[in-house]
């Protein structure tokens, strides 16, 4: 059933994206020239949104709307337009701290549902990036410097919860999104649901036994539980390597559509799944053993290099002085307050890393067996080879959200993806 859309909403199409580019004298401005000289191709890689670049003899804008349904899968599933409105939302949030790690946003149109933002024309995905066996040096701890730096100063570690509360009161209304959050990542790849999807029949036994894993489900609740309950900072809320872009010197975080305030952990894990994913999947795309090891042992290091830059950058900002109400620094003035102080970070980053790890697992588990698959997967061809490779990464995923503890830093994780690979070759 279609939902009512507001009067003067149009989607989008390239004369309509002229038109209204044509009417914001800033944006105009910005790409020169006349409207006729204007290039515009249609760019939408994700899910739910169109998405256009627009180049004049002046620059470029990348614009991005809102439909009345989500894209991928058509007009059978509504979906309201207020996605675009928690996107600029996000941007107006966390823009002065993660300047350089985000495109800049240039217009918002309220009754189009409409951004229009900066455009990064020498950038690629970083998934497409990954697949290809492409490496860049910096992007994976650039994205972990977006997540500490947009996380913390959102969060009461960083402000008065005067100045929190009303912004966690307004992301709470991101309800269709969260609702496709809950659905998709925590409640339906473990049970019957119509839009699910896996490789067939090969991955059926594994699909029944996921269904039938009380342990796992009961975890799996958990996990749905602690981010619905745990509003600790504002979070990008679809931090994969599908939302960010790069080339060799910059790194970009995009797609900030599904913020909400919830866990930390959520967002790191969801960065830590998908790199996880690269790793399992990448024997189905190199060419040689020797291309499938270098790979896989840069993207397993890769694991450690990001939890470890977001530690740094988030102490950084939580040792300095703090106008927050979150271990306010009035507390801790005394050589025996900094040791209390020390020990609570450390109690508080062990708990945040058990978080990551686990939802780390439920990310990797509803990219094989859910709705929304992933390019390194679904790009094999070969459906034999790609089942056996999922299988791996499903045999992982099932421990990091049963028992995250047994991972005591990365290192031990990045080893039991090295040995569950290397077991899986020899079954």
């Amino acid at each position: 059933m279609a939902l009512p859309v507001p009067n003067g909403y149009e989607p989008l199409d390239e004369s309509g994206v002229r038109r209204w580019l044509a009417t914001a004298p800033s944006l105009a401005a910005r790409l020169g020239g006349r409207p006729d000289d204007w290039r515009i191709s249609e760019i939408s890689d994700g899910n739910l949104n169109v998405v256009y670049a627009v180049t004049g003899p002046a620059g470029g804008v990348c614009v991005k709307q809102s439909l009345p349904y989500v894209r991928v899968a058509g007009e059978s599933w509504p979906m309201p337009l207020d996605r675009t409105y928690f996107e600029q939302l996000h941007f107006g949030a966390t823009g002065a701290h993660v300047d350089g790690l985000a495109p800049r946003l240039y217009h918002y149109d309220p009754q189009r549902y409409a951004i229009a933002m900066e455009l990064l024309p020498t950038h690629q995905i970083l998934r497409r990036g990954l697949v290809d066996g492409r490496r860049y040096p910096q992007a994976v701890a650039r994205v972990a410097e977006f997540a500490a730096r947009s996380t913390f100063a959102t969060s009461v570690f960083a402000q008065p919860f005067e100045q929190v509360n009303p912004r966690l009161a307004a992301f709470a209304g991101n309800l269709a999104l969260t609702r496709i959050t809950v659905d998709l990542i925590f409640t339906h790849p473990y049970v019957v649901n119509e839009r699910n999807r896996w490789t067939a029949p090969q991955l059926d036994a594994t699909v029944r036994g996921i269904r039938d894993d009380a342990t796992l489900k009961a975890a799996a609740a958990r996990l749905g539980h602690r981010f619905l309950t745990k509003h600790e900072a504002l979070l990008h809320g679809d931090l994969h390597t599908g939302s960010v872009m790069v080339n060799d010197t910059d790194t970009r975080v995009i797609d900030a559509e599904f913020a909400i305030y919830g866990p930390i952990g959520f967002d790191l894990g969801l960065f830590i799944g998908n790199l996880l994913t690269a790793y399992f999947s990448f024997p189905g795309h190199a060419g040689t053993t020797d291309a499938q090891s270098a790979h896989g042992e840069w993207l397993l290091g890769e694991l450690e290099v990001f939890w470890q830059t977001f530690r740094r950058h988030f102490e950084t900002q939580w040792r300095a002085v703090r106008a927050g109400d979150g271990f306010p620094s009035a507390l801790f003035s005394s050589n025996a307050d900094e040791q209390a102080f020390a020990l609570e970070r450390e109690r508080w980053f062990d708990e945040l890393r058990l978080d990551t790890l686990g939802f780390a697992g439920a990310e990797i588990i509803r990219r094989i067996v859910g709705f929304a698959h992933n390019l390194e997967f679904e790009s094999i061809a070969d459906a034999v080879v790609r089942a056996r490779l999922e299988r791996r990464a499903l045999g992982l995923a099932r421990r990091l959200v049963v028992a995250p503890s047994e991972f005591r830093d990365f290192g031990v994780l990045a080893a039991s993806a090295r040995q569950l690979a290397t077991a899986a070759e020899t079954a």
